[in-house]
């Protein structure tokens, strides 16, 4: 009997870390997921102001400042995201914690450099933007310039705070990106924009200063809360020597400089449309573009919410050879993530002649077609889960950088050969075919190279039940009481408390129980 109880021991013990680590990534996720969701709201928010306090062109304008502005960012990061998360976990996982402080100087430095470089060139060359993106209203360019301007100014804030922010994450500190990027920045985001409308009368300069100076005391916390976590951590009393911290800084960019250039493109893939637009159609249907495909960032923050927290607990079971316990985690986080991302998409497909025209009857308008493309792409990508992450973390980032390029060959490409004829309309099909293959190209990968997939109980029954209540309930409710305000309101009725109904009775297979509070045992 002794000798059978050994046996199992070793299952036994897996069994509990895979809970522990359920538990902790769920605990995570929620707070994030609820920051994520503070973030989109407010988000909109913000669009909303600038759409209606702006004319189209003003906001057209911009909307393309700020999408240079992210695009910038993600580049001054270097692919870091992935980096400041891998290699502290895996250090830690593998017995080297003594080396994260020469891991997290060879992440951070080169961020500050590179970030104060490209402001410098987004000053210099911001008149040649706001040419290039304004060329059919002239009497914007001198305003979008000077926007361009602005944000050139917080650019290596906001490369900073996420470089530092990750950090923490890959102390398996989630707070301060809950509380600092989710909570703060945005809440100051709002408020400051709301101020700018009374006091700018309708200035693009000043709502880009309104939107953009938040990241300065977020900068600053940031460093504070990764200088809190790294002297907790780190053992008393070690050394390390130069060959040592030569090797982890070359470890580090071995590791990091395919994702720094799939970085760049995974950002160009979601901010180079609405450039497009504006350059290829004008500015008033970027600002239809931009504000039709809000919704989308709203679905990204989700994705992150969930996947910040189980990223580094992932890296830490990859490097330890524990390919179920990862195979485990992928897909309990993939179901949770159907769970909450599938009923927003589908109810924003059912809302979105009514939200769109919250905007003005112009977006309404042309707006609902994109509306209708881009939410199809979303729920193939949020049925795949985190893939180009698990893709990472299981150390393929040469494979990853691919994907990613030949996403942006796909939509660049459709946009230069639709946007000149259909618009919006034309970007949202470019972005949509590029999100499907970066999603479906990493999950044929890491079925092969890793044998992990995203398609457990969890998923299957998220899928099935947000189909159900939020697809063909509501299309059964319309068909009968209409498509006006009184039916779409009839429907989400009749959706909201049968997915909640559904979502209880499928708990075990959802994992819901991972977000019960842990019992303390005396």
């Amino acid at each position: 009997m002794a000798g059978a109880h050994a046996d199992l021991a070793p299952h036994v013990t897996a069994v509990l870390d895979r809970s522990g680590s359920t538990k902790a990534a769920a605990r995570g996720g929620l707070a994030n997921m609820v920051g994520s969701a503070l973030a989109g709201g407010t988000g909109v928010v913000v669009t909303w102001v600038v759409a209606r306090s702006l004319g189209a062109e003003q906001a057209g304008a911009f909307f393309a400042a700020t999408a240079a502005f992210v695009l910038a960012g993600g580049l001054a990061k270097l692919g870091t995201q992935t980096g400041l998360v891998y290699w502290p976990a895996r250090l830690r996982a593998t017995g080297r914690a003594h080396l994260l402080g020469a891991c997290l100087r060879a992440g951070l430095a080169p961020v500050v450099v590179v970030s104060i470089l490209l402001a410098a060139a987004m000053w210099l060359t911001a008149p040649a933007i706001a040419r290039i993106t304004a060329h059919d209203a002239g009497h914007v360019v001198d305003a979008h310039t000077a926007g361009l301007r602005v944000l050139a100014v917080f650019l290596p804030l906001q490369a900073l705070t996420d470089a530092l922010l990750t950090a923490t994450r890959g102390y398996r500190a989630m707070r301060p990106t809950v509380v600092l990027d989710r909570v703060l920045r945005n809440l100051l985001q709002v408020a400051l924009v709301g101020v700018a409308t009374l006091c700018t009368a309708g200035s693009l300069p000043g709502f880009a200063l309104a939107w953009a100076a938040p990241y300065l005391p977020v900068a600053v916390l940031a460093a504070y809360g990764l200088r809190k976590v790294y002297l907790a951590g780190r053992p008393p009393g070690v050394t390390t020597h130069r060959a040592e911290r030569i090797g982890v800084r070359r470890e580090f960019w071995r590791f990091t400089g395919p994702r720094a250039l799939a970085s760049v493109a995974q950002l160009a893939l979601q901010r180079v449309d609405v450039l497009l637009v504006a350059a290829l159609a004008g500015l008033a249907p970027a600002a239809v573009y931009a504000v039709a495909g809000r919704f989308v960032v709203l679905i990204q923050f989700a994705n992150q919410g969930i996947s910040q927290s189980v990223q580094p607990r992932l890296a830490e079971a990859l490097a330890t050879g524990d390919r179920r316990g990862a195979n485990h985690l992928y897909q309990t986080a993939t179901g949770w993530l159907v769970l909450v991302t599938w009923p927003i998409i589908l109810l924003v497909i059912l809302f979105a002649p009514l939200w769109l025209r919250l905007f003005g009857e112009h977006y309404a308008t042309e707006g609902r077609v994109v509306v209708v493309v881009l939410a199809g792409a979303m729920l193939v990508a949020t049925g795949c889960g985190m893939v180009d992450m698990v893709l990472a973390m299981a150390g393929r980032t040469s494979w990853n950088l691919a994907n990613v390029l030949i996403a942006l060959v796909i939509t660049v490409g459709l946009d230069v050969l639709l946007i000149p004829r259909h618009g919006a309309l034309g970007a949202a099909i470019g972005l949509a075919c590029a999100m499907v293959a970066n999603n479906l190209l990493p999950l044929i990968q890491v079925g092969r190279s890793a044998g992990l997939h995203p398609f457990g109980r969890g998923t299957r029954a998220a899928a099935l039940l947000a189909v159900v209540c939020f697809g063909v309930l509501p299309w059964a409710v319309t068909a009968i009481a209409g498509t006006g305000g009184t039916g779409l309101t009839l429907a989400a009725l009749a959706a909201v408390p049968a997915y909640a109904g559904g979502a209880w009775l499928l708990r075990a297979h959802l994992a819901l129980d991972a977000f019960k509070p842990s019992r303390r045992t005396s």
